[in-house]
Formats: C-alpha cells, sequence, structure tokens
C-alpha cells in the first residue's frame, strides 16, 4: 500500500469500525449477570475509536463517531448523548493533539490517552451528580478507566496487527496536505 487511503479502503475500514462497535454492543446486551458489579471491564469502545483516530483520522470522521458513540449510549442504556460527547472531545483532542506534533512515541500516545480517559471520566461523573443521575458506584468508574487504560496497548496491538490500520507517517501527511 502507498500509504494513501483509496476511497473504497476508507469505506471499507469505515464499515469495520461499526461491525466492531456493534459487537462490542451486543456482547455488553448478553444476559451475563455475576451478582453485583464491584468492578467493570474495560471500555472498548473508547479504546478502538482513540487508538483509529489516532492512527487514521479519516477512517474516524466525528460524524461517524458520534452516531456510533450515540448508538452505544442508546443501546447499553446510559443517560443518551452525555459519555457520547465528552469521548468525541476527547477523540477531537487526541486528533488535534497528533496533527500538530504529538509526542511520537507509543509511550506518550498512552500517557495522553490516559489523561484524556482520566477527565472524561472525572467530567461524566461530575455531570451524572449534578443531576443526580443514580450512578454504580465510583470504584466500578475508576475500574472501568484503569481497565481500559491498560487494555490500550492491546487495543493498538490488534488495530495494527489483525486489522492492518498502521499510524500515518510523517511523509504520508505531507502528501495528504496535512501540517
Amino acid at each position: 500500500m502507498d500509504g494513501i487511503a483509496r476511497p473504497h479502503m476508507i469505506w471499507s475500514k469505515r464499515a469495520i469500525f461499526v461491525l466492531i462497535a456493534l459487537l462490542i454492543c451486543f456482547t455488553h446486551l448478553l444476559p451475563l449477570d455475576f451478582g453485583p458489579q464491584r468492578w467493570a471491564a474495560p471500555d472498548l469502545l473508547v479504546g478502538f475509536a482513540f487508538a483509529w483516530v489516532i492512527r487514521r483520522p479519516e477512517f474516524v470522521p466525528p460524524l461517524l463517531l458520534a452516531g456510533v458513540l450515540l448508538m452505544a449510549d442508546l443501546l447499553l442504556q446510559r443517560p443518551p448523548g452525555l459519555w457520547a460527547l465528552l469521548v468525541l472531545i476527547g477523540c477531537e483532542y487526541l486528533r488535534a493533539r497528533d496533527r500538530v506534533g504529538g509526542d511520537g512515541t507509543f509511550a506518550g500516545e498512552w500517557l495522553a490517552v490516559a489523561a484524556v480517559m482520566v477527565a472524561i471520566t472525572a467530567l461524566m461523573w461530575l455531570g451524572l451528580m449534578m443531576f443526580a443521575v443514580p450512578q454504580p458506584g465510583l470504584s466500578v468508574d475508576l475500574s472501568r478507566l484503569f481497565f481500559t487504560v491498560l487494555a490500550y496497548p492491546v487495543i493498538v496491538w490488534i488495530t495494527h496487527s489483525v486489522l492492518g490500520i498502521e499510524r500515518i507517517s510523517p511523509a504520508e501527511a505531507d502528501r495528504l496536505g496535512a501540517r
């Protein structure tokens, strides 16, 4: 591949992202109740969104991302739009950070993703608290945050090795007209 994504490839990768999101939502909807929830699994949808936005932003445009996240909010019976908006803002921050010359190392990327996850989790918690929306508990949200940040390298590995989504190189960015 010459690095520049062709239109059919862009649309096929967008379809794959939507299928991944549907698969993640489907697994959350399975009736697997093991008792009281003291910890939460990682938010894989957010992890994949961050990894794809950082690697190939043209595969996950903001409108597609907003639609997928809103669908997930509705399917998973979360307050509609709040988490979707916060994740979208986080993705756009990471997209802009990468455009203006992010760290370039995986450690810098992982740290940036962790910081964004902490910020959006705190804002979600505060937003739900302000409107007195019942919450499962701070420990559940903190465990979701911790496991999502911990799972991010695995998500990046799957994105790169299994799905073939590689980070755009500076030369490719120049050819595409990026700063």
